[in-house]
């Protein structure tokens, strides 16, 4: 894959920012058609430098959004397809003993690429789930003693079918709380259905994605965003959002430390996309509910995509009668 050329400059500016951003944007777009608002959320993630859930029923496009974003970004790519038999060590990597020299080395497991595509995660059992939390979380592997640093910048895009679907594992939450933003794609627009039917053929959606930035760009890219300003009265809004989360009623837990973090890290890079240096209200509601919903944990026994659906609603509810600073 060919490095493109820098194009944010050694300074970014929210413009160039957002500029690059829309170019990120309209790559994804010629894979996944006809999703424009869920292309802008994870073009918002990736700069927030989270980690995306994709969540689904099969045949969407999941598995051709996490494609596409490898290679417009030019990041070094791997998918781990999660089964039931998946071992930790399968992801990770592992000790290889050498006879010659009786000695071991370390060989790295498909994590180490800067963009991992985790697909049908929760079709693993818990444990070999849990094998992405550290490098999720710190960035690195531990391994025999020895800790092994991920190539940077890392992102992980997982994919998971619905909880109600055979032979899938809720994911716990201590592995929902990594990923910042949590998405559904659906189906298609009818005409944007029918178009993909004549127009298709036997080219793969990803042959027309070239690459616009790169991994240098892109650490710069979130480097800026992590330093758009937050003013204190946005920073109480998120805090009065929280609490409004944790004294709901439906609720059994609310929205955590960490979430209140990741929100304010979504809303700045959210701010990007109009060409400003600040965070305003609207960029917080507009990424609350990806942020929150699937960090909240309902009171009811409703499963699946019910529960998804209804946590979703109360934080939507939520963000219309928690009072925003004018």
């Amino acid at each position: 894959m060919t490095q493109p050329a820098r194009v944010l400059g050694p300074v970014p500016t929210p413009a160039s920012a957002r500029a690059v951003m829309e170019r990120l944007a309209a790559q994804l777009g010629r894979a996944v058609q006809g999703k424009p608002v869920e292309v802008q959320r994870v073009v918002t993630c990736v700069v927030a430098g989270g980690h995306l859930l994709l969540e689904d029923m099969p045949g969407v496009g999941k598995t051709t959004l996490a494609e596409a974003l490898a290679r417009a970004c030019a990041l070094s790519f791997s998918r781990i397809q999660f089964t039931a038999d998946l071992l930790p060590a399968d992801i990770l990597g592992a000790q290889v003993f050498h006879s010659q020299t009786a000695t071991f080395s370390f060989r790295p497991g498909p994590l180490f690429r800067q963009l991992v595509l985790a697909d049908e995660l929760n079709r693993a059992p818990p444990r070999t789930q849990s094998a992405l939390l550290e490098g999720m979380a710190q960035g690195q592997v531990s391994l025999d003693g020895e800790t092994h640093p991920l190539p940077s910048p890392f992102t992980v895009v997982a994919t998971q079918n619905p909880v109600d679907f055979s032979g899938t594992y809720p994911l716990p939450d201590s592995q929902l709380d990594r990923f910042l933003v949590r998405l559904s794609l659906g189906h298609p627009a009818p005409d944007v259905e029918a178009r993909l039917l004549t127009t298709r053929g036997a080219a793969s959606p990803l042959a027309s994605v070239e690459a616009v930035t790169g991994p240098e760009e892109l650490a710069s890219l979130r480097d800026f965003a992590a330093e758009v300003k937050l003013d204190a009265s946005v920073a109480e809004y998120v805090v009065r959002l929280a609490r409004a989360t944790r004294e709901h009623g439906d609720l059994e837990r609310g929205a955590s430390t960490r979430a209140v973090l990741a929100l304010g890290s979504a809303a700045r890079a959210q701010a990007l996309w109009e060409g400003r240096d600040f965070v305003t209200p609207g960029d917080v509601r507009t990424m609350l509910v990806p942020c929150w919903a699937h960090r909240v944990l309902l009171r009811s026994a409703v499963q699946g995509v019910s529960a998804r659906d209804e946590a979703a609603h109360l934080v939507e509810e939520l963000s219309r009668k928690v009072a925003a600073p004018r």
